[in-house]
């Protein structure tokens, strides 16, 4: 091949790697699958040992709150099960309520994953830990014939304030509660 020839090809190959869906969306960062902070829509199972009437699933709210029996609102957002134990229990304490508390704090429901583009059932869908893109477009029923299939692009909230980040995920990759997943369509 001439000196021309493979300047052609080169941009040629330059140019339909730019015209890829997505080649202009950064790579999205690692989500860390260990220690789960609570966000709006979760819904929690607080116990309160010894204390039936402190015992309860709660939802947090869009502020990142629950509302609980004698505490009132408690702002959770962003903190993880164990954390949202110590403070039940200092509060509790503090206010003279209960002795010596022992709280639990469990999820019950994970805020839902949003599933759009190139799959056969488009939707919203109940996340699962340690669920993949791949294991998340399996449950909106597979990619359609059109998908590009080694990637797609996310949105998530990444704080409480609602700060969304979108990146490009690769098949292999943990999806987030509260992911907005778009597989893109293929050019032929």
């Amino acid at each position: 091949m001439t000196l021309r020839g493979t300047v052609i090809c080169a941009l040629a190959a330059l140019l339909l790697a730019g015209c890829q869906p997505g080649a202009n969306v950064a790579q999205m960062p690692n989500y860390v699958v260990y220690g789960y902070t609570l966000g709006s829509g979760d819904e929690i199972r607080i116990i309160t040992f010894g204390e039936d009437q402190l015992t309860g699933d709660f939802r947090v709210g869009d502020e990142g709150n629950v509302a609980l029996p004698l505490l009132g609102d408690v702002h959770v957002a962003g903190m993880t099960t164990t954390q949202v134990d110590r403070l039940l229990e200092s509060q509790l304490a503090a206010k003279g309520l209960i002795r010596n508390p022992s709280v639990s704090t469990e999820v019950v429901r994970y805020r839902p994953i949003y599933v759009l583009g190139e799959v056969a059932r488009p939707g919203q869908y109940e996340f699962h830990p340690n669920m993949t893109l791949l294991s998340a477009v399996a449950i909106a029923g597979g990619f359609t014939y059109r998908a590009v299939e080694d990637y797609a692009v996310v949105v998530r909230t990444v704080n409480t304030n609602g700060r969304a980040l979108t990146g490009l995920v690769q098949a292999n990759s943990f999806i987030a509660p509260g992911d907005v997943i778009k597989v893109y369509m293929r050019h032929f």
